[in-house]
């Protein structure tokens, strides 16, 4: 079943669960654009949540959801929030939700886990999840090992759910490779860090801009939990750091409020600039709908040609 008809979208697009990025504003520009916004719940609390669901609710009459980071200290209090606010759509991260399925079903919550690998998308179907997004590790924030053209079609042919793609997509071109890998739908997040409505500082912005493709990095994958960001200062020390066999807590030195840094407080230098390698792809600012009108009509120009170039 396609992604549109899951959840009642013009675009089978969903926008990235950004921890400190994806606000209730921001999602409700993602949903009126075409897409399903996310609301973020990593770094702030139930009760924060639930104020951010109100306002996309004043913004948008178009579904949105809410992504939960399931190693958030505040998860348990954030999966009662989406059920009390009659949420819809939940996407889940760093984990598996099985503790929160029952009532989710019971709430007719849609859930849709990020998985990484062939088993985490096993266990997300058997524990009643009705989709999963396959993330690769092209994508920003926190990655798994497989890149998304190697993950996808691997988790479709071991699920009989609905499986959307993650990782390395931000032109129809992309969109359409997914899809031809057998994706219902794409989950986008780097593409859209440049969006007007996208509520980070100037700073990052333009640091997204003038990024190259060379110019991400994973930090964090001695320590098996690799997080990709552009290059700075505070990613060569990390990494400096980590070789030379720092201590969890040594290396926390560097994390410990970093992305706000970033996202409010515009320190490219400290902060972490979570992006995917698509950034260098990333040229200029602009409005969702035209970045979610370009992805999709893109798509869709780009498969006539190829009917022409395989004929």
């Amino acid at each position: 079943m396609e992604l549109k008809n899951i959840l009642g979208i013009k675009y089978p697009i969903i926008q990235g669960g950004m921890a400190r990025i994806a606000t209730g504003a921001f999602a409700a520009a993602v949903s009126n654009a075409g897409g399903i916004g996310l609301i973020a719940s990593g770094g702030i609390s139930a009760k924060e949540l639930r104020e951010q669901i109100k306002i996309a609710k004043g913004l948008t009459d178009k579904p949105f959801g809410v992504n939960i980071m399931l190693m958030d200290k505040e998860a348990d209090a954030c999966a009662e929030v989406v059920v009390s606010e009659g949420v819809k759509f939940v996407t889940t991260g760093a984990g598996t939700p099985d503790a929160y399925m029952p009532a989710w079903k019971e709430a007719g919550i849609i859930v849709f886990p990020v998985v990484a690998s062939v088993a985490t998308a096993k266990r997300a179907e058997r524990s009643g999840a009705d989709g999963v997004i396959a993330e690769g590790t092209e994508a920003g924030g926190h990655i798994g090992e497989i890149t998304t053209m190697a993950l996808v079609p691997q988790v479709k042919a071991a699920v009989s759910i609905p499986v959307a793609a993650a990782g390395g997509i931000a032109s129809g071109e992309q969109m359409l490779a997914a899809l031809s890998l057998g994706a219902c739908g794409v989950q986008i997040g780097t593409a859209l860090l440049a969006a007007t409505e996208c509520p980070i500082h100037e700073n990052y912005k333009q640091a997204l801009l003038k990024a190259k493709d060379i110019d991400s990095v994973a930090i964090g994958r001695i320590g098996g939990i690799p997080v990709r960001v552009l290059r700075n200062q505070m990613s060569r020390n990390y990494i400096a750091s980590e070789k030379e066999g720092a201590t969890k807590e040594e290396l926390e030195e560097y994390t410990l409020g970093a992305l706000k840094k970033a996202v409010i407080e515009g320190d490219v230098t400290n902060g972490s600039l979570m992006a995917g390698q698509i950034a260098g792809m990333i040229k200029e600012i602009r409005p969702v709908k035209d970045i979610l009108d370009d992805i999709y009509n893109g798509a869709i120009k780009t498969l006539d040609n190829m009917k022409g170039r395989l004929v």
